[in-house]
């Protein structure tokens, strides 16, 4: 398997993203798609919208609503993973899904691994004592939001507070 970080959907040659502007970050799904957004200075990701799957043509009509009002510089797609690294049926669901999204919007994408993202937001909605419904209507908006920031983490330059 090829690693996760850096990859495109398209080719090894396509753009990466900008390291400023607003970031879209999706947790794929064939019923609902968690989408979460970064700021303009790629520091944060916060939860934007669990959309509930409507067909290619209903997706297609709420994420141009969601590009028109956020005017992303790309995409980070969730790439779910086994556990042992290797790729999934929902691995190749998510490329898929990736593929369509850079050819719709002409935008640049990168995968995150998103291992243990659901997991960490069961648990933190558990925590908040969310009910069953609204843990629901949350889940997979907290997902994206946690795959991004793990993404937007990862291209953070490193300081050495050691240093003076």
């Amino acid at each position: 398997m090829a690693a996760v970080d850096g990859q495109q959907p398209t080719s090894e040659s396509a753009p990466l993203l900008p390291r400023e502007g607003m970031v879209l970050g999706f947790d794929y799904g064939t019923k609902r798609l968690g989408i979460a957004v970064s700021d303009r200075d790629q520091r944060f990701a916060s939860p934007l919208y669990n959309h509930q799957r409507q067909g290619l043509q209903g997706d297609e009509r709420f994420l141009r609503r969601v590009l028109t009002e956020y005017r992303p510089v790309g995409f980070v797609v969730g790439l779910p993973l086994h556990m042992n690294g290797d790729e999934s049926q929902k691995s190749h669901e998510s490329r898929g899904f990736a593929t369509w999204l850079t050819g719709l919007f002409g935008l640049p994408c990168e995968f995150q691994d998103e291992r243990l993202t659901s997991w960490q937001a069961e648990s933190l909605l558990l925590a908040a004592e969310f009910t069953k419904k609204q843990r629901k209507e949350r889940m997979d908006k907290l997902a994206a939001q946690i795959l991004l920031q793990a993404w937007l983490d990862r291209r953070r330059p490193v300081v050495d507070v050691t240093r003076e």
